[in-house]
């Protein structure tokens, strides 16, 4: 992933302390690392970095309380939650469980663009849009029906990787994704007749009913925390006969979490209820590994859902 996002204070000596304390964090003095963040802050009262950083390091040192009101001061001093404090806070149990801000997941993969696909592919092994391919051929032989379609949407498309996955299968594709960068790198790939800058589901909302005969999501549900309002958009843009197929992490618990990565997992029963909630027949859900983490495969799905 990119390296950490960095705001500067507007003071140059608390900029400077921040950077010193980057040093021995990663240097692993993490005790020392929190005494020049707090003599940042004492500079700087509203150095959202600093604040985000000493609780990153607080989490570290096992020190939850003094984690959890560091995070809250990180989110006090940028409302947007560009860092993700709020994300963290729910994964420490100090918030409920809700959805990501839109300026992280915008300033997250903005950073990310540039070096996405060797990251992605090259580091993480990623398989998503190869998954997601083989599990549309599989429903589609099974139906005893032609792979092809007329118009698809990816959504969360990145750079492209899914629409090539698809290419020869789709006529007209239509990509969405809530980075300007990334879809900076997708028009370069010249594989979509329209591109959008939009989340998933304002991107859906913007489209007619009927309109579209395939929707892929790789990767891009781990970002989502609940899937309803997801799928109900998805079965409504659907065609008659047409495909939903996206991937997941999953957990062998129930209902919805933050993973170890910081994406949601969602249980397969999850997963399953929430398809059918939206009124589309789950045609295929398997255990399928999208991504590694520290070189092991993340447990992961496949689905692929109908509107009949």
């Amino acid at each position: 992933m990119p390296a950490r996002l960095f705001l500067s204070s507007g003071d140059l000596m608390a900029d400077r302390r921040f950077e010193f304390a980057r040093d021995l964090q990663l240097k692993g003095d993490l005790p020392a690392a929190a005494d020049l963040l707090m003599q940042a802050i004492e500079l700087a009262p509203n150095f959202s970095s600093a604040w985000f950083t000493l609780a990153d390091i607080r989490e570290q040192l096992g020190e939850r309380e003094a984690a959890v009101a560091a995070f809250r001061k990180a989110l006090a001093s940028d409302p947007g939650d560009r860092h993700g404090a709020g994300l963290r806070l729910m994964r420490l149990g100090a918030e409920p469980l809700a959805g990501m801000s839109r300026a992280y997941l915008q300033t997250l993969f903005d950073q990310y663009a540039p070096r996405f696909e060797a990251s992605l592919v090259g580091d993480l092994g990623y398989r998503g849009p190869a998954l997601l391919f083989k599990a549309v051929l599989s429903v589609r032989s099974a139906a005893r029906k032609p792979a092809f379609f007329k118009r698809a949407i990816d959504l969360g498309c990145g750079t492209g990787l899914a629409a090539s996955a698809f290419a020869r299968e789709v006529d007209h594709f239509i990509g969405i994704d809530l980075s300007p960068r990334m879809i900076e790198r997708a028009r370069g790939t010249g594989l979509y007749g329209e591109l959008e800058v939009a989340d998933i589901l304002q991107g859906l909302r913007a489209r007619p009913d009927a309109s579209a005969d395939l929707i892929l999501a790789a990767d891009a549900m781990v970002y989502v925390a609940d899937l309803a309002a997801v799928l109900a958009e998805a079965a409504r843009v659907l065609a008659p006969g047409g495909l939903l197929a996206f991937t997941a992490e999953t957990h062998d618990g129930e209902g919805v979490i933050i993973g170890h990565g910081l994406r949601y997992a969602h249980a397969a029963a999850y997963v399953r209820a929430s398809v059918e909630g939206a009124g589309l027949k789950l045609s295929l859900l398997e255990d399928r590994s999208a991504r590694n983490e520290d070189n092991a495969p993340v447990p992961g799905l496949v689905a692929v859902a109908a509107k009949t």
